[in-house]
């Protein structure tokens, strides 16, 4: 079935066509890459619900045991008998009150301290404690526990002929469950601790960043079917030309942070249309309502669109990593920035930001980023963003640090030899050109704002290196 529908195709900056194996993954990526995953990990409702329902379901199970072994069907090992309804049912009160106090302690204080950390690392440190699977296990664990000693605990004293019943499989599986809640407590308050040190936080940004960029390589594979068709209909500046002097504009519905778009669903409507569509923004662009969210050519085809769109789109109030490897790039500027403010004074910090997002640039160095142009199978132009491009990367990993640097060797120093370092994994002369105008602008900056001339003088020496360097890339430059 997925044969017969048009596929979005992401037209290389570098090549005529996109190959239809790059098609395939890209597309395939984005069908399980979805906002709604993504939704569905950042609540801390889910896991625990699925531990509750586990919990429930292994009570069923224990309780079928316990009802057999009551009647005489089978037997239990002597060190699960519990001496007395009253006793039982004086351990399962124990460990419910137990849990749940700890859960309600546990967490509180640990928000609170979460609090404190992101006055200093901003805002993410909430919505990463929510998205952590560990602490999403960690509180399903114990709700679980609670859940199935409630449950075991409401099991007792059920009348019969052969006496009190007592589950004891039961009562022994929640005493098991409070062993393991014991040990998933030690490792959230390990967990914790180590997610609130900063190395840890700024690590975890750019595994993200990482991530995010090795998906757009595993894009990138050799054409296995031959080169895409030839382009057909008209140019991509004809098409331009035509949106803006005889398009119809999409309004958008609703105010917020672009999260998500479906390109697919986008490719599929254009092509039943026979239209062409130009985005007005990227994910994680900020949409206010009733302003154009896309134009559409021919625009008697506007409406049908602007329904689809509705549906292919998602808007939230705030930025996600769900097609936007930018974000985490700006997350570490963010930590950069505090850290180099007067009120924290921490130009260790800044530092290892640099570090890691040189780590990204180099990465994505080796990335071919393409022009924002999707295709139906036919060639024809369906679908236009704007231009995802390197220097928009490289400019926001540098151009806020260097000017919250300002009069600070260190930290220029380290810039310049970041830049150095990014410049040698380049893979064009355009990337190239990108670095040596940060690589200018931070040279101007120190000489205006570094006064000892030593220090000046160290600077200038790590710029002429990064010359030295990207002559032997681009000689005659």
């Amino acid at each position: 079935m997925t044969d017969s529908l048009p596929m979005s195709v992401r037209q290389s900056a570098t090549e005529p066509g996109a190959p239809t194996e790059r098609a395939r993954a890209w597309e395939t990526r984005r069908k399980f890459a979805s906002w709604r995953w993504e939704a569905l990990r950042t609540t801390f409702w889910l896991v625990p619900t699925v531990l509750v329902v586990v919990a429930a379901l292994l009570f069923a199970i224990t309780f079928a045991i316990d009802w057999a072994a009551y009647y005489g069907h089978l037997s239990l090992p002597f060190w699960m008998r519990t001496v007395s309804a009253d006793a039982g049912r004086q351990v399962l009160i124990a460990i419910a009150a137990a849990v749940i106090t700890v859960v309600g302690v546990v967490f509180s204080i640990t928000i609170l301290a979460l609090t404190l950390a992101s006055q200093q690392f901003g805002p993410r440190m909430m919505r990463n404690f929510v998205r952590d699977v560990g602490n999403q296990v960690t509180l399903g664990v114990f709700v679980g526990t609670f859940v199935y000693s409630t449950l075991a605990l409401g099991s007792i004293a059920i009348g019969g002929h052969r006496g009190v019943f007592v589950p004891h499989l039961s009562i022994a599986v929640a005493e098991a469950l409070l062993l393991l809640d014991l040990a998933v407590l030690i490792y959230f308050i390990n967990h914790i601790a180590r997610s609130i040190q900063l190395p840890e936080v700024i690590a975890g940004i750019a595994r993200d960043l990482m991530g995010e960029i090795d998906a757009e390589i595993a894009e990138q594979k050799p054409d296995e079917n031959g080169p895409a068709s030839a382009d057909r209909g008209k140019s991509v500046e004809e098409l331009l030309q035509l949106l803006e002097s005889e398009g119809g504009k999409v309004p958008a519905s609703e105010s917020g942070y672009l999260q998500f778009v479906g390109y697919a669903q986008l490719v599929r409507i254009a092509t039943h249309t026979d239209s062409v569509i130009r985005l007005a923004h990227r994910p994680g662009h900020f949409i206010a309502a009733g302003r154009p969210l896309a134009t559409v050519w021919p625009k008697q085809a506007a409406s049908q669109v602007a329904q689809a769109l509705a549906k292919a789109h998602a808007t939230g109030p705030h930025r996600t990593l769900m097609q936007e490897p930018v974000f985490a790039v700006d997350q570490l500027v963010e930590i950069a920035i505090r850290a180099l403010s007067p009120a924290v004074n921490d130009p260790f910090t800044a530092l290892t930001c640099i570090d890691w997002l040189s780590a990204g640039l180099r990465r994505i160095s080796h990335v071919t980023i393409g022009k924002g142009i999707y295709r139906d199978r036919s060639g024809q132009v369906r679908l236009i963003e704007p231009d995802p491009s390197y220097a928009r990367t490289a400019n926001r990993a540098f151009d806020k640090i260097r000017q919250s640097a300002r009069g600070m060797p260190v930290v220029i120093i380290h810039m310049m030899d970041a830049l150095t370092r990014v410049m040698e994994e380049t893979t064009t002369s355009e990337q190239r050109l990108v670095l040596a105008r940060q690589a200018d602008m931070i040279l101007r900056s120190a000489e205006e704002s570094v006064t000892e001339p030593n220090d000046l003088e160290d600077i200038r020496s790590r710029y002429r290196n990064f010359v030295a360097k990207a002559a032997l890339y681009d000689p005659v430059t």
